[in-house]
């Protein structure tokens, strides 16, 4: 098992543990945290694109569609991986950042989360759902 850490969601830092063999949005899925997938998971898009912050040496290496793919996104750093085609394969920690394209892609592909997340700005003016730490 592994356990990937997202850095930015709307509730701080969120933790889920997930086997081997899954993908930064897989697991980015499991733990509701917000990272885009317009193509649906199949490198056809850069909008899963995260920076891994801790634990880059635990994922697959990195195969030329994504390398060309990620050529497209915005804000790529030595650290970019496509979270549909990074897979966790070794245990330990993975922290990542998701990227900003990746988080509004995110919303715009769930309106209603968007719209809540909007109300709670309006109302607090945080989009946080639990008070920072």
């Amino acid at each position: 098992m592994a356990t990937v850490r997202f850095l930015n969601t709307d509730d701080g830092a969120v933790e889920v543990e997930v086997p081997l063999g899954t993908t930064l949005l897989e697991a980015a899925q499991k733990a509701n945290a917000p990272e885009g997938s317009a193509c649906g998971g199949v490198c056809g898009c850069s909008t899963c694109h995260v920076h891994v912050k801790q634990g880059f040496k635990l994922l697959s290496e990195m195969a030329d569609e994504e390398n060309d793919i990620l050529d497209k996104a915005f804000d790529v750093v030595a650290v970019s991986r496509l979270g549909c085609q990074a897979k966790i394969e070794r245990e330990g920690l993975v922290e990542l950042h998701i990227t900003r394209e990746s988080y509004e892609t995110w919303y715009n592909e769930h309106p209603k989360e968007r719209h809540a997340r909007d109300e709670r700005v309006k109302l607090t003016g945080s989009p946080r759902t639990k008070p920072a730490p």
